[in-house]
């Protein structure tokens, strides 16, 4: 563009983005986009990623936003583009992380002709956007942008979608637009802090449930205080956004998966404080069995919703409770790594648990053995835990790759199951095209476990041969070795527990992505 042409909205749009914080954009875009892709040559200040599934793109700005809590951006195709990414932006959905979709449209004049892919991009976009927009124009589509990326870090945050129709990017601007000031999570009001410190000084079982922003160090410190001073348990959401844990971390006891299992856990509770989350519900529905895991004797309160400002309700109910200052927990001995035997869940855990690097992220898609190695990594060095919060699966490959471009002075261990991995198993290649420090396992069971399992559990049967064929990965086996290194990244088969150990270690110590495929019998 010459010294005195004309900002296009294009432009306009990508200089208020890095105006407004935004450095990162995982794309997968088309004609509709191509002025936005040329603009970002002007725009140096945002880092263009490119994805080869738009699943990809919106998972890795989910993990870019947990890790940040700053807003990525996606650039999304149209209509399709964005179904394409929408598994994954439901993830997001239900994790409220900070995230902008720009999704391109057709020109305004040509959108009405019933051009092949045409759609309503609204219809799409809302169930997973918490503020949804469409640019009028060129001059308007800068102060759309901001707006979005406002949104996106308002009230706890969540998935701004801005829909930009092509002329939009080719015409003309009026420059790009001045950040605007996010919106603060509310305030709780005193009486909800009254009513929590009042059923946690009853002296009968109580609990407190974290969610959300609660469930990072200093939700978790706060925790710790008011249980020390009350006796009160401390839990934590099934499938958290982002968890601290591990040495030196106060612990919270994940809520079971099953349903039964959940129900157990908070049988016999008086009251249940729920801080960062909602009330918790199984994750569907079963003959015979409850869908409100509390008991209906269970007083349960809300603390402080998801757009609530629930870490400093945490921290205010602590001072009306007056606890005092909880004690860090000891880092004990690292555990040693398994020596040998089959590999199993238990053994991958303890394996992590030895040899997981200092501050590590782990981003946890093991489905069925996810439990297990929870539990085994307890005692590892401190790091982050990041999981399938709108259990949508395939979100753990993307959602590492967006960590690591967030977080690039910290190592990634990717736990994917072999079912879910091949959703997005193009995030290998981004991995490699961008040298990123993620080591992926590969738990190769050769099946869809998780639904093998509920298939009982759900009354339908043990299943015969049709249904048998449904749940297992099979004829031929898929070969993640060869999957990987077709992708660029370095890759190597683990049968055994020792196995897996000497692959770990290589991952850890040598730079770039690497692939373990962890043959679990």
């Amino acid at each position: 563009m010459a010294a005195d042409e004309p900002m296009t909205g294009a432009e306009s749009v990508l200089r208020t983005l890095s105006a407004s914080g935004v450095e990162a954009c995982f794309a997968n875009p088309g004609t509709s986009e191509m002025h936005l892709v040329a603009a970002l040559d002007r725009v140096p200040a945002v880092r263009p990623v490119l994805t080869l599934f738009e699943g990809v793109a919106s998972g890795a700005a989910d993990g870019y936003g947990r890790m940040t809590g700053v807003p990525a951006a996606t650039l999304l195709h149209l209509g399709p583009g964005l179904g394409n990414a929408f598994a994954n932006l439901h993830n997001a959905y239900k994790a409220r992380t900070p995230l902008v979709n720009l999704v391109g449209d057709h020109a305004v004049l040509h959108a009405p002709l019933g051009a092949p892919l045409a759609s309503d991009i609204e219809s799409v976009a809302r169930p997973a956007s918490h503020w949804l927009a469409r640019a009028r124009d060129a001059r308007s589509a800068a102060g759309e942008a901001a707006a979005a990326v406002a949104a996106a870090r308002s009230r706890g945050g969540g998935v701004a979608t801005l829909i930009l129709p092509a002329d939009a990017g080719w015409d003309a601007s009026a420059g790009p637009a001045a950040p605007v000031t996010p919106q603060p999570a509310a305030p709780v009001p005193d009486e909800a802090l009254e009513r929590a410190a009042r059923a946690l000084r009853s002296g009968t079982p109580a609990a407190i449930l974290l969610g959300g922003a609660t469930t990072r160090a200093a939700g978790l410190h706060a925790a710790a205080r008011i249980a020390a001073a009350t006796g009160a348990r401390v839990l934590h959401d099934t499938f958290p956004a982002r968890l601290e844990r591990g040495a030196g971390v106060p612990p919270a006891e994940p809520l079971p998966y099953l349903t039964e299992m959940a129900t157990e856990a908070l049988a016999g509770l008086a009251h249940l404080v729920v801080a960062g989350t909602q009330a918790p519900v199984a994750f569907f529905a079963y003959p015979g069995k409850p869908s409100r895991l509390a008991s209906e004797d269970t007083d349960v309160q809300v603390l402080a919703g998801p757009a609530e400002d629930a870490v400093g309700a945490l921290e205010a109910l602590a001072e009306l409770l007056g606890a005092g200052a909880a004690p860090t927990p000891a880092a004990g001995p690292r555990p040693e790594p398994p020596s040998g035997g089959a590999l199993d869940a238990a053994a991958i855990g303890a394996a992590v648990a030895a040899l997981l690097p200092e501050r590590a992220i782990v981003v946890d898609e093991a489905v069925t053995a996810a439990a297990p190695i929870l539990q085994a990594t307890a005692a590892a060095t401190a790091h982050d835990w990041l999981t399938l919060t709108g259990g949508a699966i395939g979100q753990g490959l993307p959602v590492a790759t967006g960590a690591a471009v967030a977080c690039p002075d910290r190592h990634v261990l990717s736990l994917e199951g072999d079912g879910s991995a091949m959703y997005t198993i193009q995030s290998l290649w981004t991995q490699a095209r961008e040298s990123l420090e993620v080591t992926t396992v590969i738990l190769a069971n050769r099946s869809y476990a998780i639904l093998d399992f509920e298939l009982s559990r759900t009354g339908a049967g043990t299943g015969g041969a049709a249904a048998r064929d449904l749940l297992e990965i099979g004829r031929p086996d898929l070969d993640f070795v060869a999957l990987a290194r077709g992708m660029g990244v370095p890759a190597r088969r683990a049968d055994d527990a020792p196995a897996l150990v000497a692959a770990l270690r290589e991952a850890f110590a040598e730079p770039g992505p690497h692939l373990v495929e962890a043959v679990v019998g």
